[in-house]
Parts: C-alpha cells; sequence; structure tokens
C-alpha cells in the first residue's frame, strides 16, 4: 500500500502542486482559472496544519539558524523563529500560468518559475508581502528552541523518495534544464514579475545539491536574518516587533549575482532587496503558517499546569528565597524585584502605561555593581527569555542609536538598542557614568530613554518625522543615587547585608520559577466594592497626610497591588494585599530618609 504522493518536510512544493491541480480541476472537463484563488487558500494551508499539528509533525521540521542552514536542503520545509525587524511592504509575482503544454501550473511559495511560461497573456499576478526578520534580541540559550530532526536525513531520504516514487517524482526536480533555460519569458522575468538577476536562470539541481560549505559561507555563525515571504494573510495579523514562529519553504542561493536590468519589468525596491539582502547571506523563506509567539512558547519542556493558588504560592516563596540571595539578602529589594519582574503593560489611558514598574537599585558602586549586576544579569538570563543590559557611559551615549531610523538610501528600517519584542528586560547600569557634555546624539538619547520609561513609547526616526511606537519593556537601572536620566517607577535603596551567594538552582527549579513568571503576570484581576473603598479611604488618608503625593504615586501603589495579588496566584485584591502594598512602601520610605 503506497503512502501519500507528496512529502511536506522533503518536497512541500510537491505538496502545494498537487492541491493546486486538485483545487483548480486538471484533467477534468471543466477547469477553474486561477484567479479564483488570489489572495485565497486553495486547500494547501489545511494540509500542512494537519501535518504539523495534527500529526506532531512541527516538532520535526528543522529549525533554521546558523547551524541547520549547513544541511538543510533548498526547497524544503523549514520552520524560523524572529522577530519583524521591518516591514517592506508588497511584491508583485506570477502567481500562476500556462506551460508550453497548456496545462497551469503555480509558483505560489516558490522564488522561480519551474515550468518555460510561454505568454505573459496567459499569466496571473498575485501579490505578497514582504518582512525582514531577525533572530530575537536578547534571547535567553534556554529559550531558544530545539528540534528532533536528525541532520543526516535530508539527502538520504529525499534520494530514496526519488527511487521509490517513480511516477510520483515531483516534476518540479524533473523539468529538463535546457526547456527552462530556453524559455523565452524565463529569461526576462523570474516568478515574481521581476527580471532575471544572472545571465541565466538558477539551475535548481545545483542549488539543491550543493554543498553545505558554500551554501553558508558568508553567513554570521551567530546571527540568522531571513527574509520571510507572506501569503493571504490580513496587514493587521503581523506587526512591527512581534515575534513569530515562520513555517515555510527555504530558498537560499549563495551564487546567486546582483545584475541590474533595465527591462520594464525592472523596479527599485527589487533592485533594493537583492542589494542589501542578497540571498547568499538572508535566507529567504515562503511562508505557509506562521504563528505569533506567546512566552509560553519559550519554555522547553515546561508543563501547561493551572495557576491554583496553593502552587504559586509554594512556587513564590522559593524564587522569592533565590533572589533575596542574590541580592545579598536583602529581603526589601528581593520584594520589589519579584514585582518589577512580574510587571507589564496591561492598558493604556491617553499616554499613561497602565501595569509598568520600573525599578531603580540605588546606592550601588561601580564595585558592588560588578557583584550584584552581574550576579542579577545571570539570574535574569536564567528566568526570562528576552534580557539586555545597557552600560550608560558618556561615550555611549554620545554614539549609540538607540532608536531605528529609516535610511532611505536603502529602503531600510536601520535597528536600534531599544527596538525590542515585547516583555523584554532591559538593565541599566548608570554607575559607569561620568560627568561631561552631552552632544546632539546624547541628548537625544536622554530624551528617548526617559520617553520610554515614562510612556513605554519609542519615537521611530523617519528623517522627516518621528513615529511613536507602543513598547512593553521590564526596566532595570543601576545607579549611585537617583537616576536623572532615566526616572524609574520607584525607587529602592539597595542594602544587602552578605556578599557571597551559594546558591545554585536546580534545573526543575528554574523551570518551574520560568513558567511563575510567564503565568502569573497575565492573570486577570479586580477589586471589589468593599475593598474599593477601603482603598479610597486609604489614599484620601495619605493625601492629607503628606501633600506631596499625587497621582503616580497612587497609580503605582494600585499597580504593586495587582502585583502582589498576582505573586500570590490570587485575582482578586484582598485586605492582606493591600496591608502588603503599605508595608512595602514604609519600609521603602524608611530607607529614603
Amino acid at each position: 500500500m503506497g503512502g501519500p504522493p507528496y512529502d511536506c518536510m522533503a518536497n512541500p512544493l510537491g505538496a502545494v502542486r498537487l492541491t493546486f491541480e486538485k483545487a483548480i480541476g486538471l484533467g477534468s472537463e471543466t477547469v477553474t482559472h486561477p484567479s479564483a484563488f488570489e489572495g485565497k487558500d486553495w486547500g494547501a494551508l489545511e494540509l500542512f496544519r494537519h501535518f504539523l499539528f495534527q500529526e506532531s509533525g512541527l516538532s520535526k521540521v528543522p529549525i533554521l539558524n546558523p547551524k541547520t542552514l549547513r544541511w538543510v536542503q533548498h526547497n524544503s520545509l523549514v520552520r524560523y523563529r524572529g522577530m519583524i525587524q521591518d516591514m517592506l511592504g508588497n511584491e508583485f509575482y506570477v502567481g500562476a500560468y500556462r506551460d508550453d503544454g497548456s496545462s497551469w501550473r503555480t509558483n505560489k511559495f516558490t522564488d522561480f518559475s519551474q515550468y518555460p511560461m510561454q505568454s505573459p497573456s496567459d499569466t496571473c499576478i498575485w501579490e505578497r508581502r514582504l518582512l525582514y526578520c531577525v533572530p530575537v534580541p536578547g534571547q535567553s540559550s534556554w529559550a531558544e528552541p530545539s528540534c528532533d530532526m536528525d541532520p543526516n536525513w535530508s539527502p538520504q531520504r529525499r534520494e530514496k523518495r526519488r527511487r521509490m516514487d517513480g511516477e510520483d517524482s515531483d516534476p518540479m526536480d524533473l523539468v529538463p534544464e535546457d526547456e527552462v533555460k530556453s524559455s523565452p519569458i524565463t529569461k526576462k522575468m523570474r516568478e515574481d514579475g521581476l527580471p532575471s538577476t544572472s545571465p541565466e536562470p538558477m539551475d535548481l539541481k545545483t542549488a539543491s545539491s550543493s554543498s553545505g560549505m558554500s551554501t553558508v559561507q558568508f553567513v554570521d555563525k551567530d546571527n540568522l536574518p531571513c527574509l520571510v515571504k507572506i501569503y493571504d494573510s490580513p496587514e493587521s495579523d503581523l506587526k512591527l516587533n512581534d515575534v513569530f514562529e515562520f513555517i515555510g519553504v527555504l530558498t537560499f542561493d549563495s551564487e546567486l549575482a546582483v545584475e541590474k536590468d533595465d527591462n520594464e519589468l525592472s523596479n527599485s525596491f527589487y533592485d533594493d532587496a537583492l542589494v542589501h539582502m542578497p540571498p547568499n547571506k538572508v535566507p529567504r523563506l515562503h511562508c505557509i503558517v506562521h504563528r505569533k509567539l506567546a512566552v509560553h512558547d519559550f519554555l522547553p519542556g515546561s508543563p501547561i499546569m493551572e495557576p491554583k493558588p496553593h502552587l504559586v504560592k509554594e512556587i513564590r516563596e522559593a524564587l522569592f528565597r533565590h533572589l533575596t540571595a542574590v541580592l545579598g539578602n536583602d529581603g526589601v529589594a528581593a520584594h520589589f524585584m519579584l514585582l518589577h519582574l512580574l510587571s507589564k503593560v496591561h492598558t493604556r489611558v491617553d499616554d499613561v502605561a497602565i501595569g509598568k514598574l520600573s525599578l531603580n537599585l540605588i546606592g550601588l558602586s561601580k564595585e558592588s555593581v560588578s557583584v550584584f549586576g552581574t550576579r542579577l544579569t545571570q539570574t535574569f538570563k536564567s528566568l526570562l527569555p528576552c534580557t539586555k543590559c545597557l552600560p550608560l557611559t558618556l561615550e555611549y551615549l554620545n554614539t549609540a542609536s538607540l532608536a531605528p531610523k529609516k535610511d532611505y538610501q536603502t529602503n531600510r528600517l536601520i535597528p536600534g538598542v531599544l527596538q525590542l519584542p515585547e516583555g523584554s528586560h532591559l538593565m541599566v547600569d548608570e554607575t559607569q557614568l561620568e560627568s561631561g557634555s552631552l552632544n546632539s546624539i546624547g541628548i537625544e538619547n536622554t530624551k528617548i530613554l526617559k520617553n520610554l520609561i515614562e510612556f513605554q513609547k519609542v519615537e521611530y526616526d523617519f528623517q522627516f518625522y518621528k513615529v511613536e511606537m507602543a513598547a512593553d519593556i521590564q526596566l532595570l537601572i543601576f545607579s549611585d543615587g537617583k537616576s536623572n536620566i532615566v526616572p524609574a517607577d520607584v525607587i529602592v535603596p539597595f542594602q544587602p547585608s552578605a556578599l557571597e551567594s551559594s546558591e545554585i538552582p536546580v534545573a526543575e527549579a528554574l523551570e518551574a520559577w520560568r513558567w511563575y513568571l510567564a503565568t502569573v503576570k497575565s492573570l486577570p484581576h479586580s477589586i471589589g466594592s468593599e475593598m474599593q473603598k477601603v482603598v479610597e479611604d486609604d489614599l484620601v488618608a495619605a493625601r492629607q497626610a503628606d501633600r506631596s503625593l499625587g497621582s503616580q504615586d497612587f497609580s503605582r501603589w494600585l499597580t504593586m497591588a495587582r502585583l502582589i495579588s498576582s505573586s500570590l496566584g490570587e485575582t482578586c485584591l484582598s485586605l492582606e494585599h493591600w496591608q502588603m502594598v503599605k508595608e512595602l512602601e514604609r519600609l521603602r520610605n524608611e530607607r529614603l530618609k
């Protein structure tokens, strides 16, 4: 009994071809014109979703990174995890055409026409979106995806299929080379409706069988960007700085040359894409399935559990003890650190980002930061999916590119340090800052940092105008005194009583803490009518006792109340939680006196 006539892993284009032929009724008396499927799926998406999620094929699909690029096959199915760093607009391509045998063929999910195209009149011009994606900035090593694939599977399995399939072999692999090269349209046009970039069309057999070393000779060993081509998806589904997993067909050519062509089908974007993102450095992924990643998608091996209060409290206590040890037995700082790690922007009211809780630990010197800062950096890298450190020196402020800038010469968005995905953690070390003068770049960078910490927004520079992009970044500042450059929501004088910390958490504890931090920060929250009256009375009394208190202080208290409730696995504010808020504020204010 034979298997399916396609292999979604090794020959995804064969599956696309067969579903296309079935959808248009190729071979039947009535053939549906392919224009009916412009911007629509004809059954390929359902087939791949079934393979990936119903047949557990997702774990078998190789992850695209600098290591796997050495052995994954051209035109095979891969997945890529990354942040959308730039949105390059749309491009047109020949989605369907008649071959010399007058049969309809499709170029969807491909870079090149696999059959000769005879006449431009027998073509359907479709549209797809281009996204420039990069590895998730600041991603911790434990959060990187793993794959069950054996790197030796591809060549043998592909050859085996070619021998066994016989008549079912994918015609895309069997088109005579001279036919492709002799096609008048192929000489002038790639499948995307644009001019050929080399004197002759790409030899697909050579490209798919080229050695791994020649394929990756130009690839950065630590950073692999990817040009993702999106089909049939609403623009609202994918946004700048979102983190996605893209699953689709890989095309990567180490030898494709860049040649300008005056052909009427040429356009400036195509030239820019090849010059500034050459195929020998930036692989192309023709996306079939994509999904936005949540925090839990970065937790390898962590069980999905219901956040019941008793379970949450146990994990909370263990994590609190660990943070206390890391912070030199400073329990007050550990409490605020825990709340800080659970903070996130839940909503926005005008310019106010509700839910953020930036933290400024003061009383730190260069020497103490070298101990506790390093220790916290290691802790965060073991607990958080994405974390970065920003050394705030005078030279750094005067030279760094914190916000992204648009380069109209290349039509690209040049990334900035603060172009980070939602939920990132950023440590700012201000202890290295010395007196001196800020130049125009330094002044602009201080404004950008203040805007981020106060409003959770980053201004993107488009030269002629600026666009404020919403952010959700946890900020932790180390400084000697109160930071004026990065004014935090909470200022806590750091008072450690121990220098050494011998506690090394076991793997099971780390997994539990990661799950805890990812889960409880998203718990819903409410305040009952009775507690609402208690809170209102306490705020009025506090205002009468201290006229310096304002709306920002009260907003901070309410944020802390929500975070304390969530940290204990509760969704409703209780009197006990509110008392904990007031006690933490009392202890903090005592230190500030």
